[in-house]
């Protein structure tokens, strides 16, 4: 017996609409019998993950300090794997993105600025500049490898991340250490002209945040209302077709991989410019990495990719409490972010196919 996947003819699109949200009920029933199992109230285990990261204004804005950076780099890799390229390297390019805007604020540490005022407004853009920059620089090594060499992007822009990692660590160990930091691997803390603004005063939202938000809705304005949107969605439907009409393969590979490494640039800059306001050896917690999810469950799509981040966010934020709280290890919430998503790709597959056992297989071929 195999299994065959069959199209539907007519997909519902209110199914459609509505998997997402049955498979996260179903993820959050199986996380619950998981949670009794070790001993917890799985009623209590909910309120902690997905209810108290809700109820206070600090935590509210960690999902969305979390969420904002997930959700930019996600966006950038949408146009990637919308192409059918896969670019796996968005940790290294927001690694370096974060490296070469902090090189431009330890450069100007303790500048005047210009003119008789010393205005210093042009450090900051200038910070986002270089990181975006570097982004895209670090994201057009595997582009093209691939274009000019045909190797494969997943591999080399993976093997990059390490690249990167170890470039930041050999920075902050070296060149760009504090000479007054007790020797510690890190620079020195960035000047207030060289850090994002809180959006309020006392608390912890900074305008990487709106930034973000600007960047997911230039992402959605290009893919959904420009000719190289139509190019990167052609591309992902049918390349052969896509072939026909004219559009270039090594064009659009250069294309969606400076977005995509432009935005992990850009998000690893505010980040660095934002919560840490220094360089040191870590600047991200995997939001390269966790970024892939993200894309995934948001189906490609910068609003679904938004509600995405949010739901990783505060599942997160709540795995953080759930582990001080009950006791509950933090591999657990890893493990109920990897659930969703393979029930969202399974959902995805059900609402578009028929499941269909087949007779046969190679048992069966070998008897014949």
């Amino acid at each position: 017996m195999r299994l065959d996947l069959l199209p539907r003819a007519r997909p519902s699109p209110w199914l459609d609409l509505l998997s997402p949200a049955l498979a996260f009920l179903a993820a959050v029933l199986i996380g619950g019998v998981a949670v009794a199992a070790l001993g917890v109230s799985p009623v209590q285990a909910f309120v902690t993950y997905f209810v108290a990261p809700l109820s206070e204004l600090w935590s509210i804005q960690e999902v969305a300090l979390k969420a904002a950076p997930l959700a930019l780099i996600a966006t950038g890799l949408a146009f990637c794997y919308r192409a059918n390229l896969w670019n796996i390297g968005a940790e290294g390019q927001f690694v370096v993105g974060g490296l070469a805007g902090g090189c431009v604020a330890i450069a100007t540490q303790g500048s005047q600025g210009f003119g008789s005022q010393g205005f210093t407004g042009w450090i900051l853009p200038a910070m986002l500049a270089a990181g975006t920059l570097a982004g895209i620089a670090f994201a057009m090594i595997p582009a093209l490898l691939r274009v000019k060499l045909g190797v494969s992007e997943i591999l080399t822009s993976l093997m990059l991340v390490y690249v990167a990692q170890l470039l930041l660590d050999y920075m902050v160990r070296g060149p760009l250490r504090d000479p007054n930091g007790f020797n510690f691997p890190q620079s020195v803390s960035f000047d207030d002209a060289a850090r994002l603004p809180a959006l309020f005063e006392g608390e912890s939202l900074h305008a990487g945040v709106p930034i973000a938000l600007f960047g997911i809705g230039l992402g959605a304005l290009v893919l959904a209302r420009t000719l190289f949107g139509f190019e990167v969605r052609a591309v992902g439907a049918s390349p052969r077709a896509a072939g026909f009409a004219g559009f270039s393969d090594a064009r659009l590979t250069l294309g969606v991989f400076a977005i995509s490494g432009g935005a992990a640039g850009l998000a690893g800059i505010c980040e660095v410019a934002g919560r840490i306001g220094q360089l040191q050896p870590e600047i991200s917690p995997g939001y390269g990495f966790t970024a892939i999810i993200v894309a995934f469950l948001g189906r490609l799509s910068p609003p679904g990719i938004l509600l995405a981040a949010l739901v990783i966010a505060l599942t997160t934020i709540g795995g953080e409490g759930a582990q001080i709280d009950l006791k509950l290890p933090l591999d657990l919430t890893r493990a109920f972010q990897g659930l969703l998503l393979g029930l969202v790709l399974g959902a995805d597959v059900l609402t578009r196919y028929h499941v269909r056992l087949v007779p046969g297989g190679p048992a069966a071929k070998a008897a014949s």
